[in-house]
């Protein structure tokens, strides 16, 4: 057989024939088997680790120990027990005491103050307040209220770096409109809220030093209005808001008889191109092949890596979802993406249009309405979890490189990169390298670069792989000394 002629790949196939079964191995033939194994490999598994989950902050798990399933269910009990919650209702004066939305926010800004009580005072407990004009479903205008509270970082350089979980307190039945009818909402969505304001009993007793925001938002079923206004506020206001968790419908539906619903996940849906950009910006994205690479989308894969820290069994975590939302569906991550934010959708796995904006009835032995009995507090909970560890992660992080570029200046199988520190980030902050197949999901290779030391954090820094930067996806993250791995950047 003339090997020369054959494709090398036939060549090396039957060159470690002749490695492997070579009794006593000749140093000029052991030369080559070596030579030979290492081209077998391509340059990015050649000079990679692969990637592994973080080790687990004592601290957050300790804080994710104390979420409390029987804080969950009260939560949701205690919001189902206002009757209806829907936007609307805000305007109507012969509500029974105690029901409709602005009791629930008036309850909502309680717990938030009963939580900052029981930390000194952590939480700075805010209502963003407005008039809702005339729209398509707000047939006068309305009072509409977001309930939120922010604990501040404790880093002065870092605060300004916010991360915000939500979830919509109001409620609907089969009647957008309806603003006196039940519209017990326990799964959309006072399971989300119920998240929130569990995120914020177990975090609060802990200091990080980027900023966290708790949040209750209304207006959601009548177009998205109560998001689309704290979205425009954070802009306006200039918050620095580098990831959103919106959780709505997370209460791992219950309905009898259904075989098909998983209770080892939760969808997490995010943007792959940013609703913000500009055609120059989709040109490039579309140039470079990354349109599996949006702020958003990484947000998502950092849950992922934080589940695979905190829910090490797993038992639970995400189903990443490379799409913005549900078919015909919305959620208020949307508001926050239209103003260029980074944010994501979390939603249970298998919806029961049944328990979704229907009135409370039972129609041919079929029982309509989203109510109590078909939330799962367990599985509300693991959700809960899900979101504590992702915010106090990337709180305790320090941030997102900046001004990350990749250098094309000239044809070669190596790939430099280039960047800066997050702004206040500490001397000994490490970055790790990231790399993927094109067609990969996730990351899949790292190369751990070590602090620069006592050298300017805010100086270009400069790294060089012999990795051909055509045939791979390169992302790249900070890491503190203590482990705490931020969001990925892509150049």
């Amino acid at each position: 057989m003339n090997l020369v002629s054959r494709p090398r790949t036939a060549l090396v196939s039957v060159s470690f024939l002749a490695c492997a079964f070579s009794g006593a191995v000749i140093a000029p033939l052991a030369t080559v088997c070596t030579q030979l194994q290492a081209e077998a490999q391509a340059d990015y598994q050649l000079h990679a680790t692969p990637v592994s989950s973080a080790p687990a902050d004592p601290a957050i798990a300790g804080a994710l120990a104390q979420i409390s399933e029987h804080r969950i269910h009260q939560t949701i009990e205690k919001l189902v027990g206002f009757g209806t919650r829907a936007t609307l209702s805000s305007m109507e004066t012969d509500l029974p005491p105690g029901t409709g939305v602005t009791a629930a926010a008036d309850w909502i800004a309680g717990q938030f103050e009963a939580i900052s009580k029981e930390c000194g005072g952590c939480l700075e407990v805010k209502r963003d307040t407005f008039t809702n004009p005339v729209a398509d479903r707000i047939p006068k205008p309305t009072t509409i209220t977001n309930v939120y509270a922010i604990l501040r970082g404790s880093d002065p350089a870092q605060a300004k770096r916010m991360y915000l979980v939500t979830g919509h307190y109001d409620s609907r039945n089969s009647d957008t409109l309806d603003d006196h009818g039940t519209a017990p909402g326990a799964n959309d969505d006072a399971s989300g809220v119920a998240v929130s304001l569990e995120s914020a009993h177990v975090l609060s007793k802990l200091k990080f030093p980027a900023s966290l925001v708790f949040v209750a938002v209304a207006g959601e079923e009548q177009g998205l209005n109560g998001s689309s206004h704290l979205a425009k506020l954070a802009k306006d206001e200039g918050w620095q808001l580098e990831g959103v968790l919106n959780n709505d419908i997370v209460g791992g539906n219950t309905t009898p008889g259904d075989t098909l619903q998983r209770k080892d996940v939760v969808r997490v849906f995010s943007e792959g191109i940013p609703l913000t950009a500009t055609p120059e910006q989709i040109r490039r994205i579309r140039a470079l092949g990354t349109v599996d690479d949006a702020p958003s989308r990484q947000l998502a894969r950092a849950m992922a890596d934080v589940a695979r820290t905190y829910f090490p069994s797993g038992d639970f975590g995400p189903f990443l979802v490379a799409r913005p939302d549900r078919y015909l569906r919305g959620g208020d991550h949307t508001s926050f993406n239209r103003e260029g934010f980074s944010g994501v959708r979390l939603t249970e796995w298998r919806e029961d249009f049944n328990h979704q904006h229907q009135n409370v009835r039972i129609e041919n032995g079929i029982q309509y309405g989203d109510l109590l009995q078909f939330v799962d507090f367990g599985y509300v909970a693991k959700v809960a979890k899900l979101n504590a560890a992702t915010l106090a992660t990337l709180a305790a992080s320090p941030g997102i490189p900046a001004e990350l570029k990749l250098v094309t200046t000239k044809l070669d199988n190596e790939t430099t990169l280039t960047w800066k520190a997050p702004a206040g980030a500490t001397a000994g902050t490490r970055y790790e390298l990231l790399w993927r197949e094109t067609t990969a999901s996730d990351w899949q290779y790292v190369q751990r670069i070590p602090s620069n030391g006592a050298a300017d954090p805010a100086a270009p820094m400069t790294l060089t792989v012999p990795i051909s930067k055509d045939n791979v996806v390169f992302g790249l993250r900070a890491v503190d000394a203590a482990g705490h791995r931020g969001l990925v950047a892509t150049p």
